[in-house]
């Protein structure tokens, strides 16, 4: 894991002096084509721009880095708000391996996420989707059995009712979809690699929330306990040809304790600050509030430097 996020230090100014900071920090992230690998990059270019240097670490998922943040292996790091909040006590997937020493930086924009067909495909709700083959398993991205299984929950559905097709990760879900091995694959909408397999197969179609109600929503927070829903418009991203209503998971920056609060306000800074080099970056940071960097992260807490940053603004 040390080799995988290892990167050479260079030295850095930064704007109002991050004195004791390291030399380079790092952002662990989900692997190319994510959304997660996509807002890491963003990240790292405006930091980079305010001369904070940072480099973007890719590895397959959240399984692999948070416990690396943990335990200091590298300074930052994009994850699903619940699962680090799984993370923190080694609760569901996490069988007891706890990370206590996680803390949020700020809240990102919420992913956003659907099960995607093709253009063509008779497929038209994820009720439809009974006897398909879909991809399962998620060995290596254990986060994403319990979000499908909510998407499932919503519409009536469970696991058995699919025909599996296993792989270890959303990448290599979306891999398998475009070889023809599967019927669907479950991304984030905006993400590169949806871009990639709407290319290859002629089309994509989201397929949203068919009965977004307090019902439908319940059912599926019994899998994944912070989904919001969320209005998309026609257009706006690939997949969604019709207004529509999708499935929304809050997104941190973490971090570890042990990082000083001079670099972690740093970081709180560059978000709240450049927003115009993050969207240019990356378009789907349209979506992210700088207002709304903190806010309710559960049972996680965050980073003193974040709120010092949080406290020297005036964002309470």
């Amino acid at each position: 894991m040390r080799t995988l996020f290892y990167a050479l230090l260079t030295s850095f100014s930064f704007a109002n002096a991050v004195q004791s900071a390291p030399e380079t920090v790092g952002i662990a992230t989900s692997n190319a084509g994510s959304l997660h690998y996509n807002m890491a990059t963003a990240i790292a270019r405006a930091a980079n721009d305010a001369g904070l240097k940072t480099t973007v670490q890719p590895a397959t998922s959240a399984n692999q880095y948070l416990p690396h943040i943990n335990a200091g292996g590298i300074e930052f790091g994009i994850s699903n708000l619940q699962e680090m909040n799984y993370a923190l006590t080694g609760a569901e997937w996490w069988n007891g391996l706890a990370s206590p020493n996680l803390r949020v930086v700020a809240l990102l924009m919420p992913l956003r996420e659907a099960i995607f067909v093709r253009a063509d495909s008779d497929i038209r709700s994820v009720a439809d989707l009974r006897g398909r083959k879909v991809p399962a398993g998620y060995v290596a991205q254990n986060s994403i059995n319990a979000q499908l299984a909510a998407f499932y929950a919503a519409a009536g559905l469970d696991e058995g009712d699919i025909r599996p097709v296993n792989v270890p990760s959303v990448v290599a879900g979306a891999d398998a979809f475009i070889s023809g091995d599967a019927e669907a694959f479950i991304f984030a909408l905006g993400a590169g690699k949806v871009s990639e397999a709407a290319a290859a197969v002629g089309g994509l179609r989201a397929l949203g929330v068919a009965k977004p109600d307090e019902e439908t929503l319940k059912a599926a927070r019994g899998a994944w306990p912070t989904l919001t829903f969320v209005e998309v418009a026609a257009g706006s991203a690939i997949g969604v040809d019709d207004d529509g209503v999708f499935f929304a998971l809050p997104q941190a920056l973490v971090t570890h304790a042990g990082v000083p609060d001079e670099t972690v306000a740093a970081m709180a800074r560059v978000l709240h600050e450049g927003h115009e080099v993050l969207t240019s970056t990356f378009p789907g940071f349209a979506l992210f509030n700088p207002m709304a960097m903190k806010g309710d992260v559960g049972t996680a807490e965050y980073h003193p430097g974040a709120l010092q940053f949080y406290q020297e603004i005036g964002l309470e």
